[in-house]
């Protein structure tokens, strides 16, 4: 299979390069070129936000390209109508953001509301949903995957599950956000990519949310489990979520994992049309402990990506929760 990613430098399509390779795969990457690709993966440059940046692609034919990279939906509107007649089939890589959390009933499924794009003021949503409607309308077989919040080795940005690791490995009195049970549902970066691929071999349409069952692990599990791995030095301390969410109220930052009450629905897919598809999701131990050899062997630390609670703002939570 001739296949087109169009990123294939950063994280997911990275991944999903590295392992359409491993299959046996002819590669071509296209992107600005600001990142070395795998190991034999073709390299073609161009700026698909530019007039005619996708020039460095004529001539060529793909059986099925994966869009990895889209926070514009110009650019997949450009991309289907520079590839039309030369693709098919076409994968778009969404988010579960685009779902109305609020007017969805949990669980929810792919027959859930979406965002009303019009009225949403999250750039992000409004960007995915119209990517998925430019997508839909292609005329090409084409499969969009809502994967839940991605994580593991090579997420370098925005660092969640890095960020956690390290917190852990500083150790002492650490924030633990309530309530202990939160039901946690991502996926592993890996676990994505192989799905992606698996649908671009078979010609996998539809929209399917890409996510773990519903309680994959909890969030005391996987701070427990991040502690483990990290050599068990720090101590934490509960708060109710409630607390926390009034404490960090207007403050730019995000507690990775970790969503306030009202928000917190979003784990709540039910991931049966995904796994009945044949995504396979492997356990959140193997997640967890394979991050954290990937972060002590590339050397990321807290800083390099924007995810994580400051130093100062933790010590004042804990101190007025007496929890330091």
């Amino acid at each position: 299979m001739h296949l087109l990613i169009l990123g294939g430098t950063h994280y997911v399509g990275r991944l999903v390069a590295e392992q359409a390779l491993a299959r046996g795969h002819q590669v071509t990457v296209f992107n600005r070129g600001n990142k070395p690709a795998p190991a034999g993966a073709r390299v073609l440059i161009g700026d698909r936000l530019a007039e005619n940046g996708f020039a460095a692609l004529d001539g060529l034919t793909f059986d099925a390209v994966i869009d990895t990279w889209a926070l514009d939906t110009s650019a997949v509107k450009q991309a289907i109508a520079a590839l039309q007649g030369r693709m098919e089939h076409y994968a778009f890589v969404s988010s579960i953001s685009v779902y109305d959390h609020k007017a969805a009933p949990a669980p929810y499924d792919e027959t859930s509301p979406v965002l009303d794009m019009d009225r949403t003021p999250v750039r992000y949503c409004k960007d995915k949903l119209g990517s998925e409607r430019e997508a839909a309308a292609s005329g090409v077989p084409t499969l969009i995957v809502r994967p839940g919040l991605i994580v593991g080795p090579g997420e370098s940005t925005p660092g969640r599950l890095p960020w956690w690791l390290r917190r852990m490995e500083r150790g002492g009195p650490t924030l633990a956000p309530g309530p202990e049970d939160l039901a946690l549902q991502f996926i592993d970066g890996r676990d994505l990519a192989a799905f992606l691929l698996d649908g671009a071999e078979r010609k996998l349409h539809g929209i399917f949310d890409a996510v773990s069952s519903p309680g994959h692990i909890t969030l005391a599990g996987l701070l427990e489990a991040a502690n483990d791995a990290a050599g068990g030095r720090a101590s934490l301390h509960w708060v109710d979520g409630d607390d926390v969410a009034k404490a960090i109220a207007g403050k730019r930052m995000e507690i990775p994992m970790w969503f306030p009450k009202g928000y917190a629905s979003i784990f709540q897919s039910t991931g049966k049309k995904a796994a009945a598809a044949g995504l396979k999701i492997r356990p959140a131990l193997d997640t967890i402990r394979d991050t954290w050899e990937w972060v002590n062997r590339t050397g990321w630390k807290i800083g390099d990506g924007p995810a994580g609670v400051p130093e100062d703002v933790e010590a004042a939570i804990l101190r007025q929760y007496g929890a330091e």
